[in-house]
């Protein structure tokens, strides 16, 4: 695996920590904003609607511009919101702020996955995107605790100086370690590119990257009060118990981005299944501390195991895109994390309790793998077709397509 890959997983880090710290930074916030927690909650929509528009904007305004020149930009750009949320004199500059990072964000997210999956073999897609998402669960593990340590000592303005100084690492790494990758000899087309969602495979693999982000985090989301309120652990063991689903993600994200450039269906189908069987688990058992606990690490390795693979499958159904494929798999991830979040929070306003959360999750994530089925059925349909085809071209019979059966099937799993 190239290092330009690692520094952009570094450079993830930073995006990812900043993305989901707010969660424990509201108090702070709203008490010095003079503005109520919800309204203070609203940065955290803001940011996650800005990264479903940003992915797919930055990734057609900057389709016509060198690889390298585009990731420099659009780190520096998000540094510097970082900057300006720590300096934020009232809530609106803070708001903004978060607008502007957020698109940023998108924007290097999109055009650093098709930068990674430029520089390593196809067969090495699903590994490169593990290093990238890796970069993500690291944030969890690491990047969030700490900017919620900094806060609690230091005042929330301390993160976001935390995390601007990390995108200043990251520049660093951009520059001195990104290679500059040649522009195609022809230039690339928008009218082109956007033909790939005419494709139903691209739009099933934008559903299923939703779907099962957002069951995910529907519960995880409101997972503290069900560690505190159902379970009844003390306030104290909930930031190590959310630890822990950051731990079941790298490890996830590992053991996926191992296995799924050879397995992609298999590890969607069987990722999908266990976070369905987590969840469900989760809603019945929310009042057993010890069940908590465990499935609090379970669910964070079956959703990040199928990371590597979402992402692989979008390269593939959409190779003639590729930036635009890796902004729509983000803008995918987020659509889901905000759709994923907002009904859950419908069914606790709806008195269906704090657990209730995990049997919403659940339903998105049954939804997913019949796309998951669906997707996989249209693949074989398609892929037995071409050999049919081949073999009624040049009048060969069955047997002596072994071969392209062999590898059909190869791409299929």
């Amino acid at each position: 695996m190239p290092l330009a890959v690692y520094i952009l997983g570094l450079s993830v880090f930073a995006l990812g920590t900043s993305e989901f710290m707010l969660s424990g930074l509201l108090p702070p916030i709203a008490d010095d904003m003079n503005v109520s927690i919800p309204r203070a909650g609203l940065l955290i929509s803001a940011f996650a609607i800005g990264m479903v528009v940003g992915a797919p904007l930055l990734a057609v305004a900057t389709l016509r511009l060198p690889r390298k020149t585009t990731l420099i930009t659009l780190i520096t750009v998000f540094g510097l919101g970082q900057v300006a949320g720590a300096l934020a004199p009232n809530y609106g500059i803070l708001f903004a702020s978060r607008v502007v990072s957020a698109l940023a964000c998108a924007g290097f997210w999109a055009v650093g996955a098709a930068v990674a999956i430029a520089m390593v073999p196809v067969g090495s897609r699903a590994r490169a995107m593990a290093v990238m998402i890796g970069g993500l669960s690291i944030a969890n593990v690491l990047g969030v605790p700490a900017g919620a340590f900094l806060g609690e000592h230091l005042g929330w303005r301390s993160a976001f100086w935390a995390v601007g100084a990390a995108s200043a690492i990251a520049l660093v790494g951009v520059v001195t370690r990104i290679p500059h990758l040649p522009l195609p000899d022809e230039r690339p087309r928008l009218k082109r590119e956007l033909v790939i969602y005419r494709d139903r495979q691209v739009l099933l693999s934008v559903a299923i990257t939703a779907l099962a982000a957002g069951g995910v985090f529907c519960a995880f989301s409101y997972l503290a009060p069900v560690i505190t309120d159902v379970a009844g652990i003390d306030t104290r063991w909930v930031s190590a118990i959310l630890g822990l689903f950051g731990i079941g993600a790298l490890i996830g994200t590992t053991i996926g981005g191992r296995v799924a450039d050879a397995h992609i269906f298999g590890v969607l189908l069987s990722g999908v299944t266990a976070s369905t069987v987590f969840l469900v688990a989760l809603a019945l058992f929310a009042s057993s501390p010890v069940a908590v606990v465990a499935l609090s690490f379970l669910l964070g390795v079956s959703a990040f195991y199928t990371a590597p693979a979402l992402n692989a499958r979008m390269f593939n159904v959409a190779g003639a895109a590729p930036t635009l494929a890796g902004a729509t798999t983000t803008a995918a991830f987020n659509l889901g994390n905000t759709a994923g979040p907002w009904l859950g929070g419908t069914v606790i306003d709806a008195d269906f309790g704090f657990a209730a959360t995990a049997w919403a999750g659940a339903a998105m994530t049954v939804v997913a793998l019949a796309t998951v089925a669906l997707s996989l059925r249209l693949n074989v349909r398609t892929s037995r077709g071409h050999v049919v085809a081949r073999g009624t071209a040049t009048g060969t019979g069955p047997d002596e397509h072994a071969a392209d059966r062999t590898t059909d099937d190869a791409a299929i799993r």
